[in-house]
C-alpha cells in the first residue's frame, strides 16, 4: 500500500477552477480589444467559449476532464485551422494570454511553466505565412 502523499497539480495550485475561468475572462477582455484576433472568436458564444478554453486549460494542467468529456480529443491544430493564423495572430495571443497569466497570482513556478506552454502551443497553431487579410 502507498501511503505518500499525492503531488498536487497545477490545477490544485492555483485555486481549480475558479482560476482557469478567471485566468480565460482576463484574457478574453483583452482580446476583445484586438482588431486582428476578436472577428476570429464566437462574439455570439463568448461565454461558450470561456467555458471550452478555461475546461480545456483546466484539464490539461491537472484538473478534471471535463473538456473531453463534453468535446472529445482536444485535436488543437484542426480546431484552428479554419482561422487565419501567421506569426502575427500567435504573438498578439501569446501577448494577451501573457499579461492574462501575470495578471493572476501564481506562484512563480507555475507562471513560468504556463508561459513555456503557451508559447509552444501559439506556436504550433500557426498555419499561415501570409498576411493578416483586411478587414470586411
Amino acid at each position: 500500500m502507498n501511503d505518500s502523499p499525492a503531488l498536487a497539480t497545477v490545477y490544485d495550485e492555483v485555486g481549480g477552477m475558479d482560476a482557469f475561468e478567471e485566468l480565460t475572462r482576463r484574457f478574453y477582455d483583452d482580446v476583445q480589444a484586438d482588431e486582428v484576433l476578436w472577428p476570429m472568436y464566437p462574439q455570439e458564444d463568448l461565454e461558450g467559449a470561456i467555458w471550452r478554453l478555461s475546461r480545456f486549460l483546466a484539464q490539461y494542467w491537472g484538473g478534471p476532464p471535463i473538456y473531453s468529456a463534453e468535446r472529445g480529443h482536444p485535436r488543437l491544430r484542426m480546431r484552428h485551422m479554419p482561422f487565419h493564423v501567421n506569426p502575427d495572430a500567435r504573438r498578439r495571443w501569446l501577448t494577451h494570454m501573457t499579461a492574462a497569466v501575470e495578471s493572476m497570482d501564481f506562484p512563480p513556478i507555475v507562471r513560468a511553466q504556463m508561459l513555456e506552454y503557451f508559447d509552444r502551443a501559439a506556436t504550433a497553431m500557426v498555419n499561415t505565412f501570409e498576411p493578416t487579410p483586411e478587414a470586411k
